[in-house]
């Protein structure tokens, strides 16, 4: 199976192009530079020539707070870019996989959402993932959504690594009033290769229980044997310009292992 792949380079693609190759996938890797998917006759010809047996768009702007300012790049890339690949696979019947985040949701509820809940946004963010939600539906026959929570991973910027460099501080205080689901993004790579014997359709691909921020950094530190004064704290003291769901905990529906075994795995391999 020939499989494009967008954001190639960013954290979730250079986990996820050599967990294809490794069930014989032949990947295309794409990033900006080689593809981009904000101008729509380059996204035409490049599918059209290449005419892949499907697509993981990977591609995104995910500075949540950045949008909040900077609207117009967020939603050129998430919308705009989004919406250019989903009209050519729909041209060309090629199946489109779109990763999607949990800030679709406004974190009012009190058990996990579920893939069909009302949607409703309260960032920027969130907002032009959702906008591109709606245009996979729109262009596209074949499609999964996998939305997906508290990303992290070995190869980019993430709250594990944040916190283990902010562990030897006289105290750390960490967010304990937003609830999620950490999610490795080993287990996004591998959840969306389940995702390819399902149906079609919108799926929650994250880490399986839940926790806080405050929680989350409590078994990290855990985990990797260090010794911290960690403190809990609520939003309304760590402000920030973008607003987050409280409660943004996802039914994946047994896709994704535990979010502290995968933890477990992610921080062993980082020792390696």
């Amino acid at each position: 199976m020939k499989v494009l792949v967008t954001g190639a380079n960013g954290m979730l693609g250079q986990d996820l192009c050599p967990i294809l190759e490794d069930v014989g996938a032949f990947v295309i890797e794409t990033d900006v530079d080689t593809l981009d998917i904000t101008k729509a006759e380059m996204v035409d010809k490049a599918l059209t020539d290449i005419h892949p047996d499907m697509v993981i768009h990977c591609a995104a702007y995910t500075n949540v707070d950045k949008a909040e300012e900077d609207l117009e790049t967020a939603r050129l890339i998430n919308v705009t870019g989004t919406e250019n690949l989903a009209k050519v696979c729909g041209k060309l019947n090629i199946p489109l996989v779109y990763i999607s985040t949990d800030y679709v949701f406004d974190g009012t509820k009190t058990e996990p959402y579920m893939p069909d809940d009302k949607t409703n946004p309260i960032n920027n963010y969130g907002l032009t993932k959702l906008q591109g939600e709606e245009a996979v539906k729109k262009y596209c026959q074949k499609y999964y959504i996998a939305r997906t929570s508290w990303l992290y991973g070995h190869y980019g910027k993430n709250f594990v690594e944040t916190m283990i460099s902010l562990a030897q501080k006289e105290e750390l205080k960490v967010v304990d009033d937003q609830i999620g689901c950490p999610t490795w993004t080993v287990e996004l790579a591998n959840g969306i290769l389940k995702l390819l014997s399902k149906p079609y359709g919108t799926y929650h691909v994250c880490g399986s229980g839940k926790t806080s921020w405050y929680g989350f950094a409590q078994e990290i530190f855990k985990q990797a044997n260090l010794e911290v004064n960690l403190k809990p704290c609520t939003t309304e003291e760590f402000p920030r310009p973008a607003k987050r769901p409280k409660y943004s905990v996802m039914n994946n529906d047994g896709i994704c292992r535990n979010w502290q075994v995968a933890l477990h795995d992610y921080l062993e391999l980082r020792e390696v």
